[in-house]
């Protein structure tokens, strides 16, 4: 795990402990006010501020926990710890809903007189609004470092807002002479919670089995490793989450002939250009697959520019033309000769020549004595060079052609 990698981990792990103080702080409050006043409704929300408590340290344990290094054991390192304690409180949410619900049904059954009101409506507000702040921070947070478990206890302490809400509505009613306006008010929304709770333990359990859950992302995977030079196309790409952090693996074409170097370079290339994309990507694997094409471009250094019957050149930087014979599907389509601009040259005449190859995007050339200054041009362009083999153009150029698909 890189340095980069702690710091968001580290991060996490405050906002979990100070929504835990603040949690823990919040249910003594309302549970010493909630048995001086009877108050059921404050009784049970200080119970629900107890399992938040739960909550917020299982964030804190899985954080904590992701931190480690990968071992001989955990080779891919301990981020989905942080998943599961999301899925722990995904469930808390479920269990939060029912007790609400309960609880409710019971006030609106037996509803009671509440002792010191106005403490107690003051309490119910303080609650509410502590947990809308928390909220607030712990949902901000997530979002910053890309943790799901603290996304979803942000929303668990959304939830604790309607909570408090209830518990104020139900204290106010009662003060007011409606006593079962707490109870079915609390039926409704225990009812959202508990949906809420699936939905996120849903996405708890996909991500733990690593389905695919950004579609987004592999979009700007493709479109990033696209527009990397050499790149011929992109496919099988696969995105998996691992706690917080995304990785990905995908398979490149490029042309053939690929040299360690450049297909190196290509491969940091995309991994750069994906981390710029993507901040929380921890892993990119790239395989790189020879590109098949069914058009192939072959280029013959030739004396004379008479199609089919130009006379074969034995130097390539001199050759005064280069023929470009199209080959599909083992098929000469076409033929064209180019001018040498290289051959006019005192200096670098064999660079120029390549350089020419490289702007027509010949894909093989045909020919003999190279030197070592046209070959790092062309070797830096993805283009194979072969020796020329057969006495005609024709012959020359399928020979060619049928080497590059062989191998041979």
């Amino acid at each position: 795990m890189d340095g980069e990698n702690r710091i968001v981990l580290k991060k996490g792990e405050k906002a979990a402990i100070y929504s835990s103080l603040t949690n823990l702080l919040l249910a003594i409050i309302k549970g010493i006010v909630g048995l001086l006043s009877g108050s059921i409704a404050l009784i049970a929300d200080s119970i629900h501020s107890f399992t938040d408590i739960v909550a917020s340290l299982a964030v804190y344990i899985g954080l904590r926990l992701s931190r480690r290094k990968p071992d001989e054991k955990f080779p891919y390192g301990y981020y989905k710890i942080e998943t599961l304690a999301s899925l722990i409180i995904s469930v808390l949410i479920i269990i939060t809903g029912f007790e609400i619900a309960i609880e409710s049904f019971n006030a609106y059954l037996n509803p009671e007189m509440i002792e010191i009101p106005l403490i107690s409506l003051l309490v119910a507000a303080l609650s509410a609004v502590v947990s809308w702040l928390l909220a607030r921070y712990k949902k901000s947070v997530g979002k910053q470092i890309g943790s799901q478990a603290l996304i979803n206890d942000g929303k668990h302490s959304f939830i604790d807002i309607f909570s408090s809400i209830i518990v104020f509505i139900g204290i106010l009613s009662a003060y007011l002479g409606y006593l079962g306006v707490q109870g079915i008010s609390g039926v409704l929304v225990s009812l959202l919670i508990i949906y809420m709770g699936l939905k996120l333990a849903k996405n708890d359990i996909l991500v733990l089995l690593d389905a695919s859950m950004d579609p987004d992302k592999i979009s700007e995977i493709k479109n990033a490793a696209e527009g990397v030079e050499g790149v011929e196309g992109v496919h099988d790409i696969k995105v998996r989450r691992s706690g917080p952090f995304v990785f990905a693996e995908l398979h490149l074409e490029t042309k053939k002939d690929l040299s360690v170097k450049k297909a190196s370079e290509i491969t940091e290339n995309i991994k750069k250009k994906v981390k710029d994309r993507i901040e929380n990507i921890d892993t990119i694997t790239v395989q790189i697959e020879p590109y098949k094409s069914d058009k192939v471009l072959i280029a013959i250094p030739v004396e004379n520019n008479n199609g089919y019957e130009s006379k074969i050149s034995k130097h390539f930087a001199r050759a005064p033309y280069i023929l470009i014979a199209e080959v599909i599907n083992n098929k000469i389509n076409n033929i064209n000769v180019k001018e040498n601009p290289g051959s006019q040259l005192e200096k670098k005449k064999g660079i120029k020549t390549a350089e020419l190859l490289e702007k027509l995007n010949v894909d093989i050339l045909a020919a003999s004595e190279v030197g070592e200054g046209p070959m790092h041009v062309l070797s830096d362009e993805l283009i194979s060079l072969t020796k020329p083999e057969g006495k005609t153009i024709e012959e020359i150029v399928m020979n060619a052609y049928k080497a590059d698909k062989t191998g041979f």
